[in-house]
């Protein structure tokens, strides 16, 4: 039953980087939201068990990608394998913004953020983070994440 009340609730597809000394990766994440106004803080929702996981919590930034709606590849790329052991970004066309984080290229949007906090919620962990910088293309529209495409 659980998962079918989750199945109807949409949101944008955005891939989360995180730069961490030497240790660049990213990871696919659907469960993302804003949490308020002033300061403008966005909450992402991500397992403990990822690799993004910790090196969030070590650098204390990380990057949302939000994928346009032609970028449902790019979403699988980034969510079907772990940064632990692979390149993500190998043969992938990205900048990095200003504190060095990946910046995926063709995205509709981009938020910089500073770590916050972290909360337990469950199975994942929320992390809360000030919008530093952003970017969007409005010409272009947000991909959104429905479980069928993806499961």
């Amino acid at each position: 039953m659980t998962g079918q009340i989750l199945d109807i609730v949409t949101s944008p597809v955005t891939v989360v980087t995180v730069k961490n000394g030497d240790k660049v990766n990213g990871m696919t994440v659907a469960w993302i939201m804003q949490a308020a106004f002033n300061p403008a803080l966005i909450v992402v929702s991500i397992a403990p068990e990822r690799y993004t996981y910790s090196l969030i919590k070590e650098s204390k930034v990380f990057g949302v990608n939000i994928l346009a709606d032609n970028q449902k590849d790019l979403g699988r790329h980034f969510g079907f394998s772990s940064g632990r052991n692979s390149d993500k970004f190998k043969g992938i066309k990205f900048s990095n913004s200003k504190s060095g984080l990946p910046v995926l290229s063709d995205a509709y949007a981009y938020i910089e953020c500073k770590l916050i906090s972290v909360s337990n919620a469950g199975d994942h962990d929320l992390f809360v983070g000030e919008a530093l910088e952003k970017s969007v293309d409005n010409k272009k529209r947000p991909l959104v994440f429905k479980s069928s495409d993806y499961f």
